[in-house]
């Protein structure tokens, strides 16, 4: 107890913090910006690489099921071993993984690279949210919170637009890869000068068996919805669809069965059970389906549907950039003043029902300032939400926990989004089908069974098939948009239920004080961060 009046100095100050984010929030920049950036250099990608509409949707989906797979992972891990270190570890491993998909010759080489693209990219986004957890206070974290949605609004709408302009230069689109691994590397040196938190050592047991349930499980799951349906696979309901969906829920019960015996879960259930984090797990999910769908889907219906080139297709985005920039960096403000967190929520759940609906209404015709005025409110709305679901979260559990919690959250947005981009692009290339058959058979033009959706190169098409295939994939487009609002619906009854509680001030929950002792303790101990809080105990 000597110690004690040591303690308060440590406390970080604004500009401490600032500078200690400056390299984090550079690594999460890059790493969110290589999740995106291959959005619109995907045609060119298949074209040079002979890819096939499923290697297209796989390019995206890959990724994410690494990333959804890993965040709980390194989310425990953040709570067990050094963050610092852990975050300098999961930007080499997406260098290389970087480099490799830059140089991929082949589509199974590339997917191998995305894979491990998507693997440090759930450490980044679980080690940043968790260093953020264990330096600021719920009430405080508002605003820094904000920041990290302003550099994730950027990041997912602007990676499309410079993935783009590099797609059109003389660079080519190898280079959408290897332009993140300079950023990559000035990020580890930010890190490294800027970072300094104070790592409290704890006796660390990781769930092996956990982890290959989790991973197992989810990815089973998340192969069998990105092919079902799809004709050269297997459909809905088949003996494949019988045994893969029967085998992901076998394996996920076992993984709730361990993760309730073992001493230190990789997912904790006493934490994805308590009512703010499990409604708010819900809501995620709805969240990422939204998010991951609309900037998957928006791009290609720029370039496809639109004849944009892609820079004008990033352009195209830049109302959402705009809206996600505002809605994330002014409500986190908002909160850190006033401490109410949920009226937030609500606001941002609405307002993406109501730019997703009203993106359901667009079509090949639709003026581009329309397609802007909607995008620009569903990027609001995806602004207020996705931040202030993890700062929910965070406010109900203990600095210990935090990695655990906020990578629980980021966990389940990524398999949303996972999920979103398969059914949905399933969606989509039925409906282009449909809508395409339906038009060539009017103009008098014959198909050939069934392929009149199969191609994305329009250009060398002739100019009536061209025109007739660009309104198919406009008119088609609108239908995800409209699913993904009714999805959004799951989101908003979600946060209704959520009981708001004051933000605390304290980094860690605080101990309720022994009758008639202890009060001076506890108030001491508000003004320590996590690390010199468990240090005292």
């Amino acid at each position: 107890m000597s110690s004690q009046p040591a303690a308060p100095p440590l406390a970080m100050t604004h500009r401490q913090i600032m500078e200690a984010l400056t390299g984090l929030l550079a690594a999460f920049f890059t790493a969110i910006l290589s999740s995106t950036i291959v959005a619109n250099a995907l045609p060119t990608i298949m074209s040079d690489l002979h890819g096939t509409q499923t290697d297209f949707a796989w390019v995206i989906t890959a990724a994410l099921l690494a990333n959804a797979v890993t965040t709980p992972i390194w989310g425990k891990l953040s709570d067990l071993f050094n963050k610092k270190l852990l975050v300098q570890l999961s930007i080499v491993i997406f260098v290389a993984g970087s480099v490799m998909a830059g140089l991929s010759e082949t589509i199974p080489l590339l997917l191998t690279a995305r894979v491990i693209q998507g693997a440090a990219m759930g450490g980044l986004t679980a080690l940043a949210q968790a260093i953020i957890g264990t330096m600021i206070p719920p009430r405080d974290r508002g605003k820094y919170s904000g920041y990290m949605g302003a550099v994730m609004a950027v990041g997912t709408a602007g990676g499309p637009l410079l993935g783009g302009f590099i797609v059109d230069s003389p660079l080519g689109w190898r280079w959408t890869f290897f332009v993140c691994v300079p950023l990559a590397v000035v990020a580890l040196i930010l890190l490294q000068i800027t970072l300094k938190i104070e790592h409290v050592k704890r006796p660390a047991k990781i769930d092996w068996l956990g982890s290959i349930l989790l991973t197992s499980g989810v990815s089973l799951l998340l192969i069998w919805v990105s092919f079902a349906g799809n004709p050269a696979y297997y459909d809905w309901v088949s003996w494949e669809s019988a045994a893969m969906v029967g085998g992901g829920v076998v394996l996920l019960a076992l993984l709730v069965l361990v993760e309730s015996k073992v001493e230190q879960p990789i997912i904790p259930l006493k934490i994805i059970s308590e009512r703010t984090t499990a409604l708010a797990i819900i809501a995620s999910v709805a969240v990422g389906i939204a998010m991951f769908g609309s900037t998957t889907f928006l791009g290609q219906y720029f370039q496809v549907a639109r004849g944009a080139t892609p820079t004008e297709a990033g352009l195209l985005t830049l109302p959402m950039i705009a809206g996600n920039l505002t809605g994330s960096v002014v409500s986190g403000l908002l909160i850190s003043r006033t401490g109410k967190w949920k009226g937030y929520l609500i606001g941002g759940s609405i307002l993406l029902i109501g730019g997703l609906g009203l993106a359901g209404t667009m079509d090949h015709t639709t003026e581009l300032w329309q397609a802007g005025i909607f995008t620009a409110i569903l990027g609001v709305g995806l602004g207020m939400l996705m931040q202030n679901l993890v700062l929910a979260v965070q406010n109900t559990v203990r600095a210990s926990d935090i990695g655990s919690a906020s990578a629980s959250v980021a966990f389940f947005r990524s398999v949303g989004g996972a999920i979103g981009v398969s059914v949905l692009g399933a969606v989509l290339s039925s409906r282009v089908s449909e809508l395409a058959t339906q038009g060539l058979a009017a103009a008098g033009i014959p198909v050939a069974g069934g392929s009149a959706g199969a191609s994305m190169d329009l250009v060398d098409m002739p100019a009536p098939v061209r025109e007739i295939m660009r309104a198919a994939y406009g008119d088609a487009t609108a239908e995800v948009f409209l699913i993904s609002a009714g999805v959004a619906v799951i989101a908003l009854i979600s946060v209704l239920f959520i009981k708001e509680r004051p933000l605390r001030r304290t980094v860690d929950i605080q101990p309720e004080a022994e009758p008639g002792a202890g009060a001076e303790a506890n108030a001491n101990a508000e003004s320590t961060t996590p690390e010199l809080a468990s240090a005292s105990r």
